[in-house]
């Protein structure tokens, strides 16, 4: 167990099983437990759930803290709003907490689509509701978000997804791989058999560089944008920011929710047909991706926009790149918020 996984860290939230879930790839899940944080109360008619699902590395309480609150758009004084940490993630089921038989190296292989069918299971089971007013996430959490969409139409009355993309492109894949290397190159990774994430601390760093460079934008770096975020120096920046962001993080369940982000790709329900995948959502969409996105640039986003009928293309606009999803930047989510409300009021 991984004590940076903790309630302390990123709670309150509760842990809710939803069973046996079997896996697109062949394996099992025996108890497969999502941490789950709300906010709000559910109306009499069911009518006010919002679900925001996690992206990677990571949890409800990021989500907490950059996108809910009152008078905000996500405001959990007119809504039920349930983040679902997704499997892999350190909260829900992970290898870094799972049984000792699929621990670690041994946990199987998870995809987007096992994430919604777990979400399915909640959203119904759990909580009674059938229909979602919304159903919002960036970047891995967009992929989720087209995923209920595409796979539950009837369901999803509006769609958000902020920084991603439905089918995930080979230029982003091996971005994704570079990440991936940076941790399982380490010698002290062991092939996933190592006591504590410290024994990775060189790959941890090395893959929280890669995210510096990529995550941001080159204009993030020409503006001197650290500085706006309180570091005098990149190096700084570097240190302090995102390699402490990343590195008490489970080498293994990064590389879970690597695996799984590379493949996303809603296309496998039509046969690959990504126009016949997208032709099938009914939700209202907004596809909001980030001008300066080095991940899911908003060229790739806008040839999906226009597979999906009656949507629109609403791009957020900061040289943040990426991780403007983290809310370092206040116009953004003002805009954001503003396209929420306008989403929320059709």
């Amino acid at each position: 167990m991984n004590s940076y996984y903790s309630q302390e860290n990123h709670g309150p939230f509760e842990t809710i099983s939803v069973g046996r879930l079997e896996l697109e790839e062949g394996g099992v899940l025996d108890d497969c437990t999502l941490a789950v944080a709300t906010y709000g109360e559910l109306n009499a008619n069911k009518t006010n759930a919002i679900l925001i699902p996690t992206w990677y590395s990571g949890s409800s309480k990021i989500m907490e803290q950059a996108y809910i609150g009152r008078g905000r758009a996500l405001d959990p004084q007119r809504y039920f709003i349930m983040v679902v940490n997704q499997i892999g993630n350190g909260l829900s089921l992970s290898p870094s907490n799972a049984p000792a038989d699929i621990a670690g190296p041994r946990f199987p292989r998870v995809r987007i689509g096992d994430d919604v069918r777990a979400q399915h299971r909640l959203v119904t089971r759990h909580f009674g509701i059938e229909r979602l007013a919304l159903v919002v996430g960036g970047s891995m959490g967009a992929q989720q978000t087209y995923e209920w969409a595409v796979r539950y139409p009837d369901m999803v009355e509006r769609a958000a997804p902020i920084a991603g993309t439905a089918r995930n492109t080979e230029h982003d894949f091996l971005f994704a791989e570079t990440l991936v290397e940076a941790i399982t190159t380490d010698p002290g990774y062991r092939d996933g058999h190592y006591a504590a994430a410290g024994e990775v601390a060189a790959g941890l760093r090395r893959h929280a560089k890669l995210w510096t460079v990529m995550g941001w934008s080159t204009e993030f770096f020409r503006c001197g944008r650290h500085r706006a975020l309180g570091f005098n120096t990149m190096d700084e920046f570097v240190d302090n920011f995102m390699t402490g962001y990343f590195s008490p993080m489970d080498p293994g369940n990064l590389l879970c929710m690597a695996w799984k982000w590379q493949r996303g790709d809603v296309s496998r329900h039509c046969g690959g047909d990504l126009a016949a995948a997208l032709g099938r959502i009914q939700a209202k969409t907004f596809v909001m991706p980030i001008s300066h996105d080095m991940f899911f640039p908003p060229s790739d986003c806008l040839v999906e926009q226009q597979l999906i009928r009656g949507s629109e293309f609403h791009p957020l606009t900061s040289v943040d790149g990426h991780l403007a999803l983290f809310g370092t930047d206040a116009d953004c989510m003002a805009e954001l918020d503003a396209r929420l409300r306008e989403l929320l009021a059709l």
